[in-house]
């Protein structure tokens, strides 16, 4: 494990004191659970971007032809 030493407005760091204690943990464990989740999202973020890219408006027309033109079940209970 690595120790790291960063600088948080007191403001910041009064905050996370506080949101930790509430959630009964640390305030190590909780930067590094938001540490996790923000990375979490970023990686996410990413790979979506990556699949998009590799998407084809041909395929995307082809599988909305393939729907059925149906009413929707909101029109049907009017």
């Amino acid at each position: 494990m690595t120790a790291l030493t960063i600088r948080l407005p007191n403001s910041l760091h009064a905050k996370i004191r506080e949101l930790a204690a509430r959630d009964g943990v640390s305030v190590n464990q909780f930067i590094a659970s938001a540490a996790g989740e923000k990375l979490a999202s970023v990686l996410t973020v990413d790979y979506l971007r990556q699949e998009a890219s590799r998407g084809r408006r041909e395929d995307f027309d082809r599988f909305l032809r393939a729907v059925p033109d149906v009413p929707d079940e909101a029109d049907n209970k009017a």
